[in-house]
């Protein structure tokens, strides 16, 4: 009988094979790393990241929050033939200097425009321009901006970011900054820039680790980050400053005791006099970069 078993089983897969059929493969299940513009070797990828309750854990719903000031939204052409969206505060003077700031997890959302404009009066005749990374969706959720970061598409936040770019003009001189999702992608914008690019903050962001890709940056960078932060942690910032430095690059880490979002007064790891600090050595940082 196994005889018999084994010679129809042998029989039956060498017709499959006549007939070029290949037999149904299991399915595997992968967490989609579609946003993520490169990844560091060592599975430490913001997409990834988004997906995991843990790190959903470190970022509590924003604080219900209306935003009562100036600047007004607009939509720029983007290289991919699409448009996008950005919260524009315009300077007062006719200004070729211009303040790239990126999104939290969340998306464009009142905060951002809050934090838009807060930089926006402390800095001297720059026009600041907050990207909307998510072509209008904002998340009020944890879980759901998580989706929203796992679902971004890497060409087209490329887009997005060159789209803001040129609308800034062929003398525009860029600064940019950023928190969380944010943080990486100012890193980012900053390589797209090129020699335009005249400074870079990045908050908590995840690092790019491609050394030959650091090395297309025509910009020092400024990072801040929370020595607690089990996210973006401590040995991936060394990890990032050792490959700015191999790159022939130029970081300056200021590593806060503090934990992942410690600059979001509504994320309960807040720390007010972290963030203060911190905001404080951000703007010191633009306004020199600026000339603001």
């Amino acid at each position: 009988m196994k005889i018999v078993f084994i010679t129809g089983l042998s029989f039956f897969m060498s017709l499959l094979s006549l007939l070029n059929i290949k037999p149904a493969q299991p399915k595997e299940t992968a967490i989609p790393l579609c946003h993520a513009p490169a990844t560091d070797g060592e599975g430490n990828d913001m997409s990834a990241m988004a997906a995991d309750p843990a790190f959903q854990r470190l970022h509590e719903a924003p604080l219900p929050f209306t935003y009562v000031g100036a600047g007004e939204m607009i939509k720029f052409s983007t290289p991919d033939g699409q448009s996008a969206n950005g919260f524009l505060l315009k300077s007062k003077k006719n200004s070729n200097k211009w303040l790239l700031v990126y999104q939290e997890w969340w998306g464009l959302n009142e905060n951002i425009k809050q934090q838009s404009e807060t930089f926006y009066n402390d800095l001297k005749d720059v026009n600041v321009l907050a990207v909307d990374m998510y072509d209008g969706k904002v998340a009020t959720e944890p879980s759901e901006a998580g989706k929203l970061m796992q679902g971004a598409n890497k060409d087209r936040l490329a887009s997005i970011m060159k789209g803001a770019i040129e609308y800034a003009g062929p003398k525009a001189e860029f600064a940019s900054v950023g928190w969380c999702f944010g943080g990486m992608l100012s890193l980012q914008s900053a390589m797209l820039e090129g020699k335009k690019a005249k400074g870079c903050v990045m908050y908590y962001g995840r690092p790019e680790q491609d050394v030959e890709k650091l090395k297309t940056l025509d910009t020092d960078v400024l990072g801040i980050f929370g020595s607690q932060d089990k996210g973006i942690t401590p040995e991936s910032v060394k990890t990032f400053e050792e490959n700015m430095a191999k790159a022939g690059e130029k970081v300056t880490v200021k590593m806060y005791d503090a934990g992942h979002g410690f600059a979001n007064p509504s994320n309960p790891v807040f720390n007010k006099e972290a963030a203060a600090d911190a905001y404080k050595l951000a703007l010191t940082y633009l306004k020199d970069k600026l000339k603001a």
